[in-house]
């Protein structure tokens, strides 16, 4: 097997303080450490944050997924040598304190001994940097953890049958018919307001009522020829017996 290291950040020069048990419920605070006394400084040193992970000599391909580690160690400047370890196995590993950006709390791990320490960086900058490539570490265990879900998923479904086997039952049993057979009718309703039941066959059509409320006109039929030549006699006579007769007049011009 071989180790592969890759540095993901390096701060040059960091302080360890000695971090007393939490008392309160706002967690670890910098002012309870002593920062601001010289003397409560422990170690002086450089931080790196190393990703590890082994492969076999002949592993030539990317099948499986690899066993990544992530460290924070505090090592000397000058010599490199290892004074304490933080495995960063969760964000809980790392914590930054309430009342600083420079200060964080590490659990590290020596054999079966764990310990809390305290760590400050001299600029800001370096402290940031520091957060931002944590969070980038989980990100990408999200990520992981995603496509290791999707993956079991497909397995499962594989091993199931899936959708997969589903389509091909479907497509070996065949297409159902649903055309219509001979005789047969599609009776399609929409609402019953104002729907009028038809007539039963066989049935004479009734005659349209008559609306009272407009009567129609009835006019008599035109007289005949022999009435009009009695009406006119009649009107004749009538204006003999007044006096009065056309032919007394002549001419009228």
């Amino acid at each position: 097997m071989v180790l592969i290291e890759r540095v993901l950040y390096v701060a040059p020069k960091i302080r360890v303080y000695v971090v007393p048990p939490v008392t309160s419920l706002s967690g670890y605070m910098a002012k309870d450490w002593g920062v601001e006394d010289e003397r409560k400084v422990i170690f002086m040193g450089r931080l790196r944050v190393i990703e590890s992970t082994e492969e076999s000599e002949d592993d030539d391909d990317d099948s499986g997924p690899k066993d990544v580690k992530i460290d924070v160690r505090i090592e000397d400047k000058d010599s490199g040598e290892l004074f304490a370890n933080c495995p960063y196995e969760s964000q809980a590993s790392v914590e930054q304190v309430s009342d600083s950006t420079r200060f964080f709390a590490i659990r590290v791990v020596h054999g079966r001994q764990k310990a809390t320490l305290g760590i400050g960086f001299e600029d800001r900058s370096d402290a940031f940097d520091f957060g931002v490539c944590l969070q980038e570490v989980r990100r990408r265990w999200a990520i992981d953890k995603e496509l290791a879900n999707k993956s079991k998923t497909g397995q499962s479904s594989a091993g199931n049958g899936g959708f997969q086997s589903i389509f091909s039952n479907s497509e070996q049993g065949g297409k159902n018919d649903y055309s219509l057979k001979e005789g047969e009718m599609i009776n399609i309703t929409i609402g019953n307001k104002g729907r009028r039941k038809p007539p039963p066959p066989n049935s004479p059509p009734k005659a349209a009522a008559a609306d009272s409320s407009f009567p129609m006109p009835f006019l008599p039929p035109p007289p005949s020829a022999e009435d009009v030549k009695k009406r006119q006699s009649r009107q004749a006579e009538d204006f003999s017996k007044m006096g009065f007769d056309d032919e007394a007049f002549g001419d009228f011009v």
